[in-house]
């Protein structure tokens, strides 16, 4: 059964608040949520609220501490995706991770020719097969915005095609209620009716509050009818420090929690105990570029710290990480994705989306997928920290050398050598050695792996499942 890598309880852990100041931060979160308040203009969600106790001033919602604790208390603390075959593999619980490639791109860079172009429906295809020969990566998002289809059912086709052709649980976003619909039905002709589904869901909606602190009425349907159904959700804003959140760090993450924690609110008074993840993408403003940047290192502070707070919450997060702000998988991007993918893990977020990302949030690229992935692989014994016993104190074997001698031909370690990570795509030869193989950089060796990894059959979804939501999407508007 696959597992997490990166799911060991004492891993080394990245705690960038102290437990003083998490509890600074919940405080502020109630006071912003208490005295200011979000805007809602939903008339369920207005008078569910109403009726909990939350003050209603127009589509001004005020919410008390009781109400979010209520919230809290109801919200279980653990959520477990499946694959479309109805097995649980990714359990979001505790400090255990999980890594996921990217969500929605506009391009899509060809890892062959280097040409960037629009995503097609076709690569959703390549990526989704790429996703299931890649270990590290343990879900899924559907990768990109089709270019070549009907914008109205781009989010549907894309998400069929991610689920024929990848077993992983995904994660997706759609445009409205109605897609919603069409799609949990398509959950439930893979899973075979709404019972094997409930087991193991292969599926995870993200919605998206408006920062700063509102909540669109096309969100709020998708997130009733997904507390509802049980259907996993994740509300997940997006303060960007400096224009649509606080220009300061701590202010970012009290404004995404206040956002994600009034999704939580609504969804538990619709239906207690219905599965949600907590997160918010909060990153900075560059006021140079105006972008909303994907690599910048207060990304990977606040995520950290978001993290923190989801542990405090004991809730499931919604981490970012293997993303970059460069427009190739080069240098830039490595390191960025490295240093975010490292935070991620050893902070302890559960869900971590967008590896594989480029150019703040607007490639797909199938290279820079690979690419994090050797990265995690990297990744994973440092997680694992150091064990401490007698066996790998090793005292015994030290002495038995002794000073001057040397360990090679010892048992020890001939039982031990092989805790040593080695990397297929990391080159360690010596030059001579290097020259000898080919001398090959290291893109060009990514993209030899790359294109090697995209050969591989994709596990296709049966084909009577297959023409049944061919015949689904014949009908849909």
């Amino acid at each position: 059964m696959p597992t997490s890598r990166f799911n060991i309880r004492r891993k080394p852990r990245l705690n960038v608040l102290q437990s003083e100041q998490v509890e600074d931060v919940y405080m502020a979160t109630m006071e912003v949520l208490e005295r200011t308040g979000v805007r809602i203009t939903h008339q369920r969600s207005l008078d569910l609220l109403l009726d909990a106790g939350a003050r209603v001033d127009g589509d001004r919602v005020r919410i008390p501490d009781s109400l979010v604790k209520d919230a809290l208390n109801r919200a279980p603390s653990r959520v477990v995706l499946g694959t479309r075959s109805g097995e649980r593999t990714v359990k979001l619980e505790r400090n255990r991770s999980w890594f996921g490639p990217s969500l929605d791109c506009l391009d899509y860079l060809e890892p062959a020719t280097g040409e960037r172009r629009k995503f097609r429906l076709e690569d959703c295809r390549t990526t989704a097969s790429l996703l299931e020969n890649l270990p590290n990566y343990q879900w899924g998002m559907t990768f990109g915005l089709a270019s070549d289809v009907p914008p109205d059912l781009s989010d549907r086709l894309v998400l069929k095609e991610a689920l024929t052709y990848s077993e992983k649980p995904m994660v997706f976003c759609c445009k409205d209620i109605n897609s919603l619909k069409d799609i949990y039905e398509m959950a439930l002709v893979i899973a075979g009716d709404e019972k094997q589904f409930l087991n193991a869901p292969s599926i995870v909606m993200l919605a998206d509050p408006i920062s700063p602190l509102m909540l669109t009425d096309d969100t709020l349907e998708k997130m009733i009818f997904c507390a509802e159904k049980r259907i996993p959700q994740i509300c997940y804003g997006a303060p960007q420090a400096g224009s649509t959140g606080p220009a300061t760090f701590a202010g970012s993450i009290v404004q995404g929690t206040a956002e994600s924690l009034i999704g939580l609110v609504i969804t538990q008074l619709v239906r207690p105990g219905a599965p949600f993840i907590y997160g918010a993408f909060a990153t900075v403003m560059d006021m140079r570029t105006t972008i909303f940047s994907y690599g910048a290192p207060e990304m990977i502070l606040m995520g950290a710290a978001l993290a923190q707070m989801s542990q405090h919450f004991k809730l499931p997060y919604f981490g970012t990480a293997g993303c970059s702000d460069a427009k190739l998988p080069d240098s830039q991007a490595a390191a960025e994705a490295t240093m975010s993918c490292m935070s991620a893990a050893l902070s302890g977020a559960n869900l971590i989306h967008d590896c594989g990302l480029l150019d703040h949030g607007c490639l797909a690229s199938p290279a820079f997928m690979v690419l994090v992935h050797e990265v995690l692989d990297m990744l994973a014994p440092i997680t694992r920290g150091i064990q401490v016993d007698d066996e790998h104190l090793a005292v015994d074997v030290i002495h038995d050398v002794g000073p001057g001698g040397h360990f090679m031909q010892e048992d020890h370690t001939a039982e031990h050598f092989r805790e040593v990570w080695y990397s297929n795509m990391f080159d360690r030869s010596n030059y001579v050695s290097w020259l000898e193989h080919g001398g090959l950089r290291f893109e060009e060796r990514l993209r030899e792996q790359t294109l090697e990894q995209m050969e591989h059959h994709e596990r296709m979804l049966p084909e009577e499942k297959r023409k049944e939501l061919d015949r689904m999407a014949e009908h849909w508007e």
